[in-house]
């Protein structure tokens, strides 16, 4: 299909350690569109940075993606020769993380590191010495003009300023300038707004939602807020203990969520419109990724399970257009159903 930008088929990324194999991601498949937001959501340690970190390339020892396809503009990332995947990792495909203060170099001003950046993916890493000695000065208006396209406040000064001399908001506005230098197709935003308040959030999502507008990059949201995700996201998946348990447009998952696993995070979200009492709560806790539960990992939390969701892992089936479901008993929850008696 001429829309899709990204297609991660059957993605296994497992981690060997002391005490076993961690089974972080245990085929996982998705697809992103050109100009689009997907967002990613799940519970603390399901996996999403662990699957944004194989697209991106940046899986280390004791970690290794066992199998499955990363497709990047028809091309599988996986079999690429690792200069060729350099070269897409900060160009094609670029990363906001979670905490900038870790992420930007603390001994660098703002400036210099977009600035390097820029140049490295303008120029080539053999070709900046030779390249002339102004033309760090002619590519600072650039960016100047990165910063002004972030909102950064005062972006002449900000240039020379260090990480430790910005708050949080500007930080992370720093950081996505310095990944939008290079112009990429793909941004993957791991917890862009987490650490931040209420309004900065508000503000980084606008910047996001602009950069998809005005620039018709796809933007990959890893988050574990739903509010986050219904407030700039066009498709979302719902990720479980490694695997996806459910994808679809935000309107059908928000209005009709149909696996269970997802109906417990809708309902446990507080209404500010109705008056509920006791909040909701998944009972159980996530399971350990070294010795996950057999069949459908949600099984042993989910209060609508059978013999079968112990014995057989459901595959995503699609129930409505767009609309994909890993469960035993999708068709019964269609219906509105329930239970499964």
């Amino acid at each position: 299909m001429d829309d899709i930008l990204l297609k991660v088929d059957d993605l296994h990324t497992y981690f060997y350690t002391y005490e076993g194999v961690v089974k972080a991601v245990d085929g996982v498949s998705f697809d992103i569109k050109k100009g689009e937001i997907f967002g990613l959501v799940g519970e603390t340690g399901c996996g999403k940075s662990v699957t944004a970190l194989s697209i991106i390339g940046l899986i280390d020892e004791p970690g290794r993606i066992e199998s499955g396809k990363i497709i990047f503009q028809g091309k599988n990332l996986l079999e690429l020769p690792e200069e060729e995947k350099r070269k897409i990792r900060g160009k094609g495909i670029t990363m906001i993380f979670q905490e900038p203060m870790t992420a930007l170099n603390p001994v660098y001003t703002i400036g210099d590191q977009i600035l390097e950046i820029l140049l490295l993916h303008k120029y080539g890493i053999e070709n900046i010495k030779k390249a002339p000695k102004d033309l760090k000065e002619k590519e600072k208006k650039n960016v100047i003009e990165m910063l002004r396209m972030v909102r950064m406040p005062d972006p002449e000064r900000t240039i020379n300023s260090y990480p430790h001399e910005l708050s949080g908001g500007m930080r992370q506005r720093a950081m996505i300038a310095m990944m939008l230098a290079t112009q990429p197709s793909l941004l993957i935003a791991d917890e862009p707004t987490t650490a931040l308040d209420v309004t900065v959030q508000a503000q980084i999502l606008n910047i996001l939602l602009d950069m998809k507008n005005k620039l018709g990059i796809s933007i990959l949201l890893i988050t574990h807020d739903l509010g986050v995700v219904a407030e700039i996201c066009d498709r979302v998946a719902v990720m479980y203990a490694g695997n996806i348990v459910e994808i679809g447009d935000v309107y059908s998952i928000f209005k009709k969520p149909l696996h269970p696993y997802t109906r417990g995070l809708m309902a446990a979200i507080p209404s500010v419109t109705e008056k509920k009492g006791e909040l909701e709560y998944i009972k159980g806790s996530v399971p350990n990724l070294i010795y996950p539960p057999s069949g459908c990992r949600f099984h042993p939390r989910c209060k609508y399970a059978k013999d079968i969701c112990n014995k057989e892992k459901p595959k995503l089936i699609e129930v409505e257009p767009g609309h994909w479901v890993a469960c035993h008993f999708v068709d019964e929850l269609q219906k509105g159903g329930d239970s499964y008696e």
